[in-house]
Formats: structure tokens, sequence, C-alpha cells
């Protein structure tokens, strides 16, 4: 079996199964948004606001976000593994994408929760 330092995993069926758990919730969460603009009608911002500050939604939004950034790193890690064949650029490549996934989380978190 393939391990390396960069795999989320560290073994293909394991990084499916996160793959294929972080789509539902990105899609349960996706649909539960798409929902709540269709069945509201106009939203204003107190309505927009008050969703967000319901504790439930926060973490269903952390939730969304941490399972979004474990999305996209192995779908990274599993185009550079695929596609880039020198060491060095897959590694810059994997490392300059790891840092914006771990920018855009920490910002994320910080938006939700008013850090």
């Amino acid at each position: 079996m393939v391990t390396t330092i960069t795999n989320f995993g560290r073994s293909g069926p394991y990084d499916w199964l996160i793959q294929r758990a972080t789509a539902v919730i990105l899609g349960v969460y996706t649909i539960f948004l798409f929902g709540y603009f269709v069945f509201s009608g106009d939203i204003s911002y107190v309505e927009w606001k008050s969703l967000f500050e319901a504790t439930w939604m926060r973490i269903f939004s952390l939730l969304a976000l941490l399972a979004l950034g474990a999305h996209a790193w192995i779908g990274m890690w599993t185009v550079a593994t695929d596609y880039l064949h020198n060491g060095f650029v897959k590694f810059i490549a994997q490392a300059v994408g790891g840092v914006i996934l771990f920018v855009y989380v920490v910002w994320g978190v910080q938006i939700l929760w008013g850090l």
C-alpha cells in the first residue's frame, strides 16, 4: 500500500469514503440554502442575519466549511498525484493549496463565530 505524508487519510478507500461523505454534507447544505431562498421569498438582511446567528446554523455552516476543506484537499492531492510528476512542482502545488485552504477555513471560522 502506498502512503505519503501529503495524503489526507493515508489510504485510497478511506480518502474515497471521506470524499463521498463530505460531498453529501455539502449537498445537504446546498439544498438547505437553496430551499431557504426558494421558500422564504424576499429575504431581508435581518432574516439572513437571524438565520446565521442561530447556533445550529453556525454549527451546520462550520461542518460544511470543514467538509469543503477536506473535500478540496483530497481532490487537490489526487489531481497533483495523477498529473504532476515532478516532485518539487507537486510539493509546491500542495503546499500553496494547503496554505490557501487553511487560510480560508480559519477565515470562515472567524466570520461564522465573530472571532
